[in-house]
């Protein structure tokens, strides 16, 4: 499906869509709407016309260094292909989705780090609130002995920012 250019306002034709208008000389203008068709018969100046693509990007009204631009303008010329290169790219596509997966995987450990002991604080701020559904108050008073275990986990972080959680 080739996708052509208007050429008043530079906004897409798609096929089936549209105006063409061929003159004497042979040249072939692609119109997108009959707004832009009778424009053009007036003899207008797209960069004047402040609706048109050209007017914009003159007057500073849209971006003009894209780079998606640049690839609609790529896209529609026919490429050669070279059997090895294109081999190679399907090798590197594999190599690369491998990669980003890995890359992927490690970002979510990095972030999950810290989560194990927010979650055991979690959970003993949890069990604190609620101790009076494990064991009666009037039992708990009785019996002092009844407290949370202290549970040491392994933290790459350093020693005085442990201290400081606990407390």
């Amino acid at each position: 499906m080739r996708i052509e250019t208007c050429w008043f306002c530079s906004s897409k034709v798609y096929p089936g869509h549209g105006i063409q208008y061929v003159r004497n000389d042979a040249k072939i203008f692609r119109f997108c709407r009959s707004k832009c068709h009778k424009n053009f018969k007036m003899k207008r100046n797209p960069r004047k016309v402040k609706w048109t693509k050209s007017y914009r990007k003159l007057h500073g009204k849209d971006m003009t260094q894209d780079s998606t631009f640049e690839f609609e303008r790529k896209r529609n010329r026919p490429e050669r292909y070279d059997r090895n290169v294109a081999e190679n790219t399907l090798k590197a596509i594999k190599t690369i989705s491998k990669v980003r997966a890995s890359r992927y995987d490690t970002h979510i450990k990095k972030r999950m780090m810290g989560n194990k002991r927010k979650e055991l604080d979690r959970d003993r701020k949890e069990v604190r609130q609620d101790i009076d559904m494990v064991k009666a108050p009037s039992a708990q008073n009785k019996d002092p002995s009844f407290t949370l275990p202290k549970i040491k986990i392994k933290n790459s972080q350093p020693l005085e920012e442990n201290h400081a959680m606990e407390e």
